[in-house]
């Protein structure tokens, strides 16, 4: 294996699950950069039990590069793995198996695998290692590393978000919030349903809503091509409710997203919902006054990246593959809209395909691992050219 996929079999390793710490895989790594004198800080979470690494290489200069990772994956739970999931397997078929071997530990594989001749390299403008926490339940680590990143060093020119691309720059994302809605009905004998009202009718006509809004998107023509799913993308991905078959059920409640373009606002989508949902509580507390609809946000809104304002990132991704096109836009969300929210010119781009993602079985194709480690050596050599 060469130097990228030693270091991912030991990030894989670290069972980095969003919902546990993901300290063990921090302590290994500043311990790495520690063998090379990197400079790195660390940013912990509100109750310590997990840490976004910033790291630097090179002088503490303005026009500096990102290369932003996350380091927590996604569960293992309930999938047919065929194979010990945290451990890195190699059958023979030019795939390197693990969960987070694409998404997207491969990535920050590629990048530690240089600092070594980075190092060596004297780098008149800085590289920085940007390694974030809790990315799959809502970019939740990000925002303070970035605002530490602004904060404390000089401005870097541009920002690499390395989730898996398949080393195509991609220049837009959708914008994706997540949320809870829960209806208060009024219990009562089924036969009876005259007396009550049902938490889970109700919840059904705004699941049903919530689907009709992608329809009104279509056709008022809010869409662009772009994109894979060419509307703003309403999903209701979880429900539960009710007792008894035989009993009304009190309360009913759902999750779910929105998932939004660019050009689309994110009240303005919710607000078709709410709007129905008032509608429907008004009739609900004609019934049973004690009754109603509250929708709440599980996560901050993640913005989308839009394809504006990244010349500087997109010319570099370009000199370091070659002038190939860019890799358009991408339904699912990144810490990226995070970074160009602050000025930050900003593009995504990283080894291994998204089709792999949260699946059994996750892999990265050794020559994506590779053309990964070629971006990342062709990185150092033209920092120290410019």
């Amino acid at each position: 294996m060469n130097d990228a996929a030693t270091l991912l079999e030991t990030l894989v390793g670290f069972p980095t699950v969003s919902r546990d710490s993901n300290l063990a895989l921090i302590e290994w790594v500043e311990a790495y950069l520690d063998e090379y004198a990197v400079q790195h800080w660390r940013i912990d979470s509100d109750d310590g039990s997990k840490a976004n690494l910033l790291a630097r290489i090179g002088p503490a200069v303005e026009g500096g590069v990102v290369l932003s990772g996350h380091t927590d994956v996604v569960p293992v739970d309930g999938q047919p793995w065929t194979s010990d999931p945290f451990m890195l397997v190699d059958k023979g078929d030019g795939r390197l198996y693990g969960r987070g071997t694409c998404d997207m530990k491969g990535f920050i594989a590629c990048a530690l695998s240089e600092v070594p001749r980075w190092v060596e390299l004297n780098l008149p403008k800085p590289i920085y290692l940007a390694l974030s926490y809790d990315e799959e339940i809502g970019c939740v680590g990000a925002p303070r590393m970035i605002e530490r990143l602004m904060a404390d060093h000089p401005r870097p020119s541009a920002v690499i978000v390395g989730e898996p691309t398949s080393m195509a720059p991609v220049v837009a994302q959708k914008g994706a919030t997540n949320l809870r809605t829960t209806v208060t009905g009024h219990a009562a004998h089924s036969s009876q349903v005259n007396q009550g009202v049902s938490a889970i009718h109700v919840a059904a006509r705004l699941v049903t809503r919530i689907e009709d809004v992608m329809s009104e998107l279509k056709a008022e023509g809010r869409v662009d091509e772009a994109f894979n799913v060419i509307h703003s993308s309403l999903h209701v991905g979880k429900i539960a409710g009710g007792t008894a078959i035989n009993i009304m059920a009190r309360e009913c409640s759902f999750d779910w997203e929105i998932r939004h373009l660019p050009q689309d606002r994110f009240d303005e989508l919710l607000g078709r919902v709410t709007d129905y949902a008032s509608q429907l509580e008004a009739e609900m507390r004609q019934r049973a006054p004690h009754t109603g609809i509250v929708t709440e946000t599980l996560n901050d809104t993640v913005p989308a990246l839009a394809d504006r304002d990244n010349a500087e990132a997109l010319t570099l991704c370009h000199a370091l593959l070659g002038e190939q096109a860019a890799g358009g836009a991408v339904a699912y969300a990144t810490e990226a809209g995070q970074f160009q929210r602050e000025g930050l010119s900003t593009v995504i781009c990283g080894p291994g395909s998204i089709s792999q993602a949260h699946q059994p079985d996750e892999y990265i194709d050794i020559d994506q691992l590779e053309a990964g480690s070629r971006f990342m050596r062709a990185l150092g050599e033209r920092m120290v050219e410019t």
